[in-house]
């Protein structure tokens, strides 16, 4: 088994004590190559840490996240953004976009940071991992009058419906991001993501957050990617290895790993 995490934050605060732990338990699970988006400046640093320390396992992307997008410090934040970037080493622009739930009133200049970034991609051929929380309509818009064959990427955490599932396969170079909501009882994403092909899906853990059934509760963990897989293969009444085997190469054509 050779499943990949496309969206996990083990650079955060919450694996300090046993972040080697945490990585051997997830190649012992079978999840060996694990994305580590950025959020900020402010994450750089411990992110590429890890990735250095664990060079076959971890995988640095580079982007502004909208929670951090701040008047008073948003250019500064994408200069750092771009520079890095420049440097190469870096396998998508992310974590970028929207996000509405914590803080509507910065949405302009959120839209303005999350243009530049799409660009920023494009320049340098590189996809892009797109936060929508609350905002999909917003987000959606920007990424359809951007849209061309040198834009392509993932809508990170996907919780739509049909019709959303279907505006981004419209895109046709950008793939549905399912994690622990699908395990979720009440969610009904199940019923959405059973009427979508899984040639335009990844998985995704985004740990340490959206712990996946029965683990609700607990710190999310990239082992647990394979909790997710099971329900995806449940949900398309087909085999957990069919099911990891096509998003697995479906995260390998779009992050070229």
């Amino acid at each position: 088994m050779n499943l990949i995490d496309t969206h996990s934050h083990l650079y955060s605060r919450e694996f300090k004590e046993d972040i080697t732990q945490v990585i051997k338990n997830s190649i012992l699970a079978g999840v060996n190559k694990i994305l580590l988006p950025n959020m900020s400046s402010k994450y750089t640093t411990k992110m590429l840490n890890l990735c250095t320390k664990f060079p076959k396992n971890c995988f640095p992307m580079m982007g502004l996240h909208p929670c951090y997008v701040k008047n008073n410090t948003y250019l500064s934040e994408l200069k750092h953004m771009e520079d890095e970037i420049k440097k190469g080493g870096y396998i998508a622009v992310g974590e970028i976009g929207l996000d509405l739930y914590w803080d509507a009133s910065t949405l302009e200049i959120q839209k303005k940071a999350f243009i530049h970034q799409i660009h920023i991609a494009k320049k340098f051929e590189l996809p892009v991992v797109i936060h929508v929380r609350d905002s999909f309509k917003e987000a959606i818009k920007i990424v359809e009058d951007l849209n061309d064959e040198k834009l392509r990427g993932v809508f990170h955490c996907f919780t739509g419906n049909i019709k959303d599932a279907e505006r981004i396969i419209k895109l046709e170079n950008f793939y549905l991001g399912i994690g622990g909501v699908l395990t979720f009882k009440n969610s009904g994403l199940d019923k959405t993501i059973r009427k979508i092909d899984s040639r335009y899906l990844v998985l995704e853990t985004d740990s340490p957050y959206l712990t996946p059934s029965p683990f609700r509760g607990k710190r999310n963990e990239s082992k647990y990617l394979v909790n997710i897989a099971n329900k995806l293969a449940e949900t398309h009444n087909t085999s957990f290895e069919e099911i990891t085997s096509i998003t697995t190469a479906n995260a390998r054509k779009l992050f070229k790993i």
